[in-house]
């Protein structure tokens, strides 16, 4: 298939092997931001392919995962009321709260309906001008731009039924507090494609300035992550850590500047709250002036307070801390069908990426 056979050449993925293995044989650990990546290496067995002294760890890259429990009770809590209809992503269904989950709360006759898209909010809120209509607004960067969008549709239209939870996570912040913390050694970071090419790589410097660490934007298909690890090698190698581009059919250096416009207008810099790692700082977004009628958490409800399964590690793998296979609940009383944490709901879950190819 044109466009996605050309990126799983095996000849050319043995020469990308075959040079990394030509490496320094000093110990490298690199991190993947992006739960994407981590289903892409898993899939395509990458991990296997590598010689020993390179190994490759999973980061915070999974927005289901990231988002702390006292927001799911927030949107639980919401979702109580008669005259609410909740929508949300379908990955947000089955994240387990503190004592609920959205799925439970659909089962129990709650109106909540999955959406691909934070244009669909803005049409339920049109078909049901008598209901307040909130979306629980998750993600990084790469749905940010939508929901701006959405919320700008809303205000020109002067829809005043719909409102929007926000939870949404800035990815540079918390590379920041995970390189700044230094509870994981990281030679070299992959970073995340969709993000970046939002982004570009003025927000990323900060890791090789400060930090002095290798980053490379990478793609998803087996030839962009073999490059992406390729480039990062050569940058350990010769001591010149800085931010490059190898998804160049896509990431642009400047981003995209019309996303980014959106997000500015409607947003400013918050601080927000990541499972497992806690607050960081502008790490989330809140509401402009203009657009706070539309924030969600005007509203007053009863919110039960926030607590985590004991057991779980998920905020530990979100780290690099440690893997799934170091839970005691992994594929025993964690599973698909019965996710006692987040990082077991996503499809970019690292549990559920080990579960499933581990």
């Amino acid at each position: 298939m044109k466009f996605i056979d050309e990126f799983r050449d095996q000849e050319i993925a043995k020469g990308l092997i075959e040079k990394i293995k030509k490496s320094s044989s000093k110990s490298i650990q690199l991190m993947e931001v992006c739960g994407t990546h981590t289903v892409s290496i898993f899939r395509y067995g990458i991990r296997g392919l590598l010689p020993d002294h390179i190994k490759l760890i999973s980061g915070p890259g999974c927005p289901v995962c990231v988002t702390p429990n006292s927001d799911i009770d927030f949107a639980i809590a919401l979702c109580r009321q008669e005259d609410v209809i909740l929508t949300t992503f379908g990955d947000m269904m089955k994240v387990p709260g503190s004592t609920s989950s959205l799925q439970v709360e659909k089962a129990e006759g709650r109106d909540i309906r999955i959406i691909y898209s934070s244009l669909e909010a803005l049409r339920i809120a049109k078909e049901n001008p008598e209901k307040k209509v909130v979306f629980f607004a998750i993600g990084f960067e790469t749905t940010s731009p939508t929901i701006a969008v959405a919320i700008l549709h809303a205000r020109q239209e002067g829809i005043q039924n719909l409102f929007f939870l926000n939870s949404q996570k800035r990815i540079p912040p918390a590379l920041y507090a995970l390189l700044q913390s230094r509870q994981v050694k990281i030679n070299g970071l992959i970073l995340p494609g969709h993000v970046s090419a939002i982004l570009g790589t003025g927000p990323y410097q900060f890791i090789s300035e400060e930090f002095s660490i290798p980053a490379v934007i990478t793609g998803f298909e087996p030839l962009d992550i073999l490059q992406g690890i390729w480039m990062l090698v050569k940058q350990i190698e010769e001591n010149r850590p800085s931010v490059e581009i190898q998804y160049k059919r896509i990431v642009k250096k400047e981003g995209n500047p019309l996303a980014m416009e959106k997000i500015e207008t409607v947003f400013k810099k918050a601080d927000g709250n990541w499972r497992g790692i806690g607050r960081i700082p502008e790490s989330g977004y809140r509401f402009k002036e203009p657009f706070q009628a539309m924030d969600a958490r005007r509203f007053e409800v009863v919110v039960e307070p926030s607590k985590e399964h004991p057991e779980c590690l998920c905020g530990e793998v979100l780290q690099g801390i440690k893997t799934p296979l170091e839970c005691r609940l992994f594929k025993k009383a964690c599973h698909p069908e019965n996710p006692i944490g987040p990082c077991m709901v996503s499809i970019e879950g690292t549990c559920h990426t080990y579960f499933k190819y581990q």
